[in-house]
């Protein structure tokens, strides 16, 4: 039986990268999915590529920062598909512009905070009563190995994803009474387009990809941990920060 049989998700930043594939991955295990992204192309793209393997896909154009959009983008899901049991809330990301505190730009810092955290905050805010709602389920959030290890001008970004990871574990005890599981995925490098050209230009990210034993992650990798907190497989799992980091946190 697929994983996610008569489930459905919503995902967040679903245009491309990690939450592409993880899009891709969830309706392939049987859930329909909400593709919640600003921009429309990459959005409308990933629906269409759903929707060619044979599943259910609603693009929903949501800029993750904005309050009203987040929870129309909820609302919209639950009319269309008749609930919601998977939140992942993806979307995010750092820029070559951040750096340590003293020399990062102050509104690379907010911008950090507002699409990385309060994005996490939002999709959480209006996402988890629905989820209830169906009966309880799955959020997973999506933290960075930077917020478990010391490196190099990711300050801003650090920051953001340290907050993701202790929001994460708050809301696993708040919530957890009304069978909601709440987890985190820590990635390292990963190879999603955004963060290749982040390299390119000599980003902080390099060092970790050099020192990741298993060499760079792929989206695919990270969707399968995705999967595995969305589905039943960790029914017995919340509150953790699941690190997906080719062995960057060990070596």
């Amino acid at each position: 039986m697929p994983k996610l049989e008569n489930k459905t998700a919503l995902i967040t930043g679903a245009g491309a990268g990690i939450g592409r594939a993880t899009a891709l991955l969830f309706a392939a295990e049987g859930a329909r999915i909400a593709v919640v992204e600003r921009n429309a192309d990459a959005g409308e793209e990933t629906a269409r590529l759903v929707q060619a393997q044979g599943g259910q896909a609603l693009f929903i154009p949501t800029d993750v920062s904005e309050p009203d959009q987040v929870e129309a983008a909820v609302a919209q899901t639950v009319k269309t598909f008749g609930g919601l049991h998977v939140l992942h809330n993806n979307a995010g990301g750092s820029t070559s512009r951040d750096s340590r505190v003293s020399d990062a730009p102050i509104d690379e810092f907010w911008a950090r905070i507002k699409i990385d955290l309060f994005g996490t905050w939002l999709g959480c805010r209006f996402g988890i009563p629905a989820v209830i709602a169906s009966g309880g389920g799955a959020v997973i959030n999506m933290t960075s190995i930077f917020a478990l290890i010391g490196t190099h001008n990711k300050d801003s970004y650090t920051a953001a994803k340290g907050a993701i990871s202790a929001l994460t574990r708050s809301m696993a005890v708040e919530y957890a009474a009304e069978h909601v599981r709440v987890n985190a995925i820590a990635p390292g490098a990963t190879s999603t387009e955004r963060v290749l050209k982040m390299m390119a230009n000599n980003d902080a990210t390099n060092l970790s990809a050099q020192n990741q034993l298993f060499g760079m992650v792929t989206p695919e990798d990270v969707a399968k941990a995705a999967l595995f907190l969305a589905c039943d497989d960790s029914r017995s799992t919340t509150g953790h920060i699941l690190s997906v980091d080719g062995g960057l946190t060990i070596s």
